[in-house]
């Protein structure tokens, strides 16, 4: 497959390339559907083809290759995040079908821990410059699509496995160090559907000196399983269902501690249980409305142990329950009109050693309430513009009104070649969660703690977004976009040196804070080929300037560049084919004073894919084919984790449509 990266993502080689992609339907963006390439507001696509082709088993596999967007390690656990417009993850949305989840850790989504079960397509909007997203989509939205369920009875399974060789926990080259299986089974007719997914990841971590306590990959299973009910009662009505449950157990060995050395763990265990309801309906005149309900309970309860036995035990649990809806109608010939709504309903609670951490209350509770109205405006065949509001009241931080314009000008050479301008301007706005204000973060085992700030102020910003992008017959593709994001009142942690010093075991107490402002901006540029049916080579780079205005130095953690590079090929053997995806980013400031770097790095991964029959299909691969490693023994160096890791697995597909 080849990685589109007009506008992300491309398609395997068993399928049309870019013809099909660019006529991709997306929805993020505006909540109706638009094509990839018509869309006013930028959105970029990763397609079940591309998630199959190249194995990935989570979502952050299957964003890795994303240009432009960052997937960073969350300290102290088995964990990734996206970060996208040098924009942290804590503002960045991450969806499932529109709706929110709840974070594990911080204030960010462990995308690791999101299985690619049942996905259609990964749709990735940059800046805030979408009225349909309000608190938290200040760097762009992340929205999983997942499929309806198909007529026909129908079943898949899929397992791989593999090994990291020399740094097997086990110590033995070959063993199973890493594997995975995923399952599903569906049947379904025109009026009804149901499905039952399930998949299971399991690791033994890595470490490169088996024979010490330390580990520095962390060894987890993760289990989910998702039940789903499509019923359709009438042509223009659609009800759907879904329930899930999500376990992950982890375990994290580590002996260097501030002020001495003794062998230590922690074992985290996490449940999230998910149900929503969804309905869409239409008069058939052009009228359509939509509405989901959603309730998750999340839990994540830690302890860590030594010789001398368990202690620090925590247990917290978050909720999250919301209503949405929205209603749009065309008004004249040349307007499309959506208004909607969304009510939201959090908690907070977290003990440790059965003590409430959370100052003075046991539970910590806050209500948000968000109207918001779109207008799409077809001024002519070839412009359109999209405007729309979207009001804010928060139960502790009042009212706020966000405004947000995209336009779309398209032209049309007559001999093949299109193009088009595409601009935006939104602004972003987010209230600090109830992490941030109440949350004790303790990694006191990996020398630091962070405290919530119950003062802390909300947040704002504006984004603004400007591109042009042109096709050749869909066969050849390019895309380039400014940005520029300045944020106020940015939320950041900070060394809180007088809670420190009150301390008397050397672990660093930090908290949250605002300072005065922070602003990114910078250029994405993509530009592909298909050469011919199954031969495709595309490529990505990423500009990214940051700036902490306050004292002119760089925010920490943003390489000023990236790049990706993909190139999809046949071989002579009916059936077989194979792709390589490499990465590279340059070196980035880890420390606020800019004294200390991480350094740049490349990657490359290679797959192989072998259509043995219709239903059956085998595969091969070797990511970070460079062995690319960080150095444990550096604390400044965010390389990756994982050095080269070998595996192989099968796919089959039985039933009928």
């Amino acid at each position: 497959m080849c990685s589109l990266v007009l506008f992300s993502m491309a398609m395997g080689p068993e399928a049309a390339y870019a013809t099909s992609y660019l006529d991709e339907l997306v929805v993020t963006g505006t909540r109706s559907e638009r094509t990839v390439l018509d869309t006013p507001v930028r959105t970029e696509v990763v397609t079940d083809r591309e998630i199959e082709s190249t194995h990935a088993r989570n979502l952050k596999e299957a964003l890795i290759n994303v240009p432009g967007l960052q997937l960073r390690e969350i300290h102290g656990k088995p964990g990734y995040e996206v970060w996208l417009q040098g924009i942290d993850a804590d503002r960045v949305l991450v969806l499932v079908d529109g709706m929110p989840l709840s974070a594990t850790t911080g204030s960010a989504i462990d995308v690791s821990q999101l299985a690619v079960l049942d996905i259609e397509r990964i749709e990735v909007v940059k800046g805030a410059v979408s009225a349909q997203y309000g608190s938290a989509a200040m760097g762009g939205v992340v929205n999983v699509i997942t499929r309806g369920v198909d007529s026909g009875v129908k079943g898949t399974f899929s397992a791989d496995a593999g090994t990291y060789g020399d740094q097997n926990p086990s110590g033995e080259k070959w063993d199973a160090a890493r594997y995975s299986g995923r399952a599903a089974v569906s049947a379904g007719n025109e009026q009804w559907g149901v499905r039952v997914s399930g998949s299971s990841q399991h690791s033994d971590g890595i470490d490169p000196e088996p024979e010490t306590w330390d580990r520095p990959g962390d060894e987890y299973d993760r289990n989910d399983a998702t039940v789903r009910v499509d019923w359709q009662p009438a042509e223009n009505n659609r009800l759907s269902w879904s329930g899930s449950v999500f376990d992950e157990n982890s375990s994290s060995r580590y002996s260097t501690l501030p002020g001495g050395t003794i062998n230590q763990g922690k074992d985290e265990e996490v449940r999230r249980l998910r149900t929503t309801l969804t309905g869409d309906h239409s008069d058939g005149n052009g009228l359509r409305g939509h509405w989901a309900l959603l309730h998750e309970q999340l839990s994540d309860d830690t302890s860590k142990y030594s010789v001398a036995g368990t202690f620090d035990q925590r247990e917290a649990d978050i909720s999250i329950s919301q209503a949405s809806g929205h209603v749009e109608s065309a008004v004249g010939d040349t307007h499309s009109v959506q208004v909607g709504a969304d009510l939201r309903h959090e908690t907070l609670e977290q003990y440790k050693d059965g003590v409430s951490e959370l100052a003075s209350n046991e539970e910590f509770s806050r209500k948000g309430y968000e109207l918001w109205a779109q207008d799409t405006w077809f001024v002519l065949d070839n412009l359109e513009i999209v405007s729309g509001l979207r009001g804010q009241r928060d139960s502790d931080f009042g009212n706020h009104l966000a405004p947000k314009i995209n336009a779309r000008l398209g032209f049309e050479d007559g001999v093949g070649f299109d193009s088009f301008l595409r601009a935006g301007v939104g602004s972003g706005y987010r209230v600090p969660n109830l992490k941030e204000r109440h949350y004790r973060f303790d990694h006191s085992e990996l020398g630091y703690i962070v405290n919530g700030n119950p003062d802390l102020e909300a947040e704002s910003s504006v984004s603004y977004q400007l591109g042009i992008g042109g096709h050749y017959e869909k066969k050849i593709w390019f895309d380039v976009n400014g940005f520029f994001n300045d944020i106020d009142e940015l939320i950041q942690t900070g060394a809180d040196q007088e809670a420190t010093d009150a301390r008397t075991d050397n672990v660093q107490v930090y908290s949250y804070s605002n300072v005065d402002q922070a602003r990114t901006w910078g250029v994405e540029s993509t530009v592909g080929w298909e050469i011919s049916e199954g031969w495709c080579i595309s490529a990505g780079y990423t500009w990214t300037e940051t700036e902490d205005v306050a004292t002119g130095y760089d925010l920490n953690n943003r390489p000023k560049h990236q790049l990706q590079v993909s190139i999809d090929g046949l071989t002579g053997l009916q059936g077989l084919s194979w792709s390589v995806r490499a990465r590279n980013q340059s070196s980035e400031y880890v420390d606020a004073s800019q004294d200390r770097k991480s350094p740049a790095y490349s990657s490359v991964d290679f797959k192989l894919n072998y259509r043995l029959i219709p239903e059956l299909k085998l595969f091969a691969g070797i990511d970070n084919l460079t062995d690319t490693q960080r150095d444990f023994s550096d604390p400044d160096d965010f390389q990756p984790i994982a050095g080269r890791f070998l595996y192989t697995g099968f796919s089959m597909t039985l039933g009928s449509q």
